[in-house]
């Protein structure tokens, strides 16, 4: 049975902006290997548009840039939209039932699979189906944006602390 992740990069006030703070070359490479190691991914429609630019190549990547290239191309990706028409490569469209969807994709399959998108992860966790939440704080405060958490949790118990790079911490938190 497959583990539905929940991680992203915030600030210390909790809010997700990937054009505020970039990671740093010990933090990329964790992503890196943490996509690598995915069984797949399930994107909001927002989430999804911008890792888009990870479909096509761009002169000025670094050799780590192809590498998370790569990796993102080749996982399956399920993309859950209403207003998109079609999806890239190797990725499926999901418009309805999306909690159906997402439980036969624990079911059938084995690993981690990430959710992108604080609203995404919203609707899933009340849908009782995030089996865990990574949270990596970057010192940075942002004073405004969209948070990390779009809406309530149930109550959280803490597993696991790591520090990825030189400033950034993971919290892991499971559902209590």
């Amino acid at each position: 049975m497959a583990k539905l992740i929940f991680g992203m990069n915030q600030s210390l006030d909790g809010y997700v902006d990937h054009q505020e703070f970039a990671p740093g070359p010990a933090l990329f490479r964790h992503w890196i290997e943490h996509v690598r190691d995915l069984t797949g991914s399930v994107y909001g429609r927002r989430m999804y548009e911008i890792m888009r630019y990870w479909d096509e190549d761009h002169p000025e990547w670094s050799a780590e840039h192809r590498e998370f290239a790569a990796a993102w191309r080749r996982q399956p990706k399920w993309v859950v939209s209403r207003s998109l028409k079609s999806a890239g490569p190797n990725a499926t469209l999901v418009g309805d039932d999306v909690g159906a969807v997402v439980r036969d994709l624990k079911a059938r399959l084995a690993g981690e699979i990430s959710v992108s998108g604080p609203d995404l992860a919203q609707s899933l966790t009340g849908l009782g189906l995030i089996d865990e939440y990574r949270l990596y704080f970057h010192p940075v405060v942002l004073g405004r944006g969209r948070p990390f958490f779009a809406g309530p949790r149930p109550p959280l118990r803490l597993v696991s602390t790591d520090r990825v790079g030189e400033d950034v911490i993971r919290l892991t938190y499971v559902p209590a």
